[in-house]
């Protein structure tokens, strides 16, 4: 398992990569925005907490629609190239079931989002206890939105798998970008409460079993 998890990771080299650069860009201006709010005087704290929030909002629209895209191209680029390069048929010659290659390429994608996500994570939690420690419900709010990204990335994955796998490579891939762009803008409007957890938890189960499904019973 662990040698088909890292032949992924390695042919997908590109998509950890992008994950990296957008972590490490995101860090740096939330470490900038931290320092320089630590040395304000006072009275200028709510003007800079006004440009602040709108600096987030600018740069977090840009970020949401280039790691969906990515994302979801990952997913239609394991499948396209497994089925086209027949690399399934070849492993499945081998003493390895289909199960395991699709649980690698599954790993392999949630490693990739997290990736991205915990450095992410971990600097948001040494902020807030740096400047924020006796807010406790920001703690919450940040968990629920980490969350909710989180699991809208996996879903919109889970939607490059299931295209993907149909030939051509275009319309696949045309067709995963458009399902992921109508997902994503119902849970941002919906907001980041229990309920959309619930939806996408829900989506990733039957998307997760119907690739399974589809994976097990198409000839590689």
């Amino acid at each position: 398992m662990l040698t088909l998890i890292k032949r992924e990771i390695y042919d997908n080299i590109a998509y950890f990569a992008g994950a990296i650069v957008f972590s490490l860009i995101i860090i740096i201006i939330m470490l900038s925005a931290a320092y320089a709010r630590y040395n304000l005087p006072p009275e200028e704290a709510p003007a800079f907490a006004i440009g602040l929030s709108a600096l987030a909002i600018g740069l977090s629209l840009p970020v949401i629609v280039i790691l969906t895209i990515g994302f979801t191209a990952m997913g239609v680029s394991q499948m396209y190239i497994d089925r086209n390069r027949k690399i399934s048929a070849f492993i499945s010659t081998l003493p390895v079931t289909r199960g395991r290659i699709l649980t690698a390429r599954i790993i392999a994608g949630i490693l990739a989002i997290l990736t991205f996500f915990l450095p992410l994570i971990i600097t948001t939690i040494i902020i807030c206890r740096l400047f924020a420690p006796q807010i406790p419900i920001i703690d919450g709010l940040f968990f629920d939105i980490y969350t909710v990204t989180l699991l809208t990335f996996f879903a919109c994955y889970c939607v490059g798998l299931q295209t993907g796998w149909k030939s051509g490579r275009l319309v696949p891939t045309l067709g995963g970008l458009f399902l992921a762009c109508v997902l994503v803008p119902i849970f941002i409007i919906k907001g980041f409460d229990s309920q959309v957890l619930l939806l996408l938890i829900i989506f990733i189960i039957a998307s997760v079993i119907r690739i399974r499904q589809k994976f097990m019973s198409t000839s590689l």
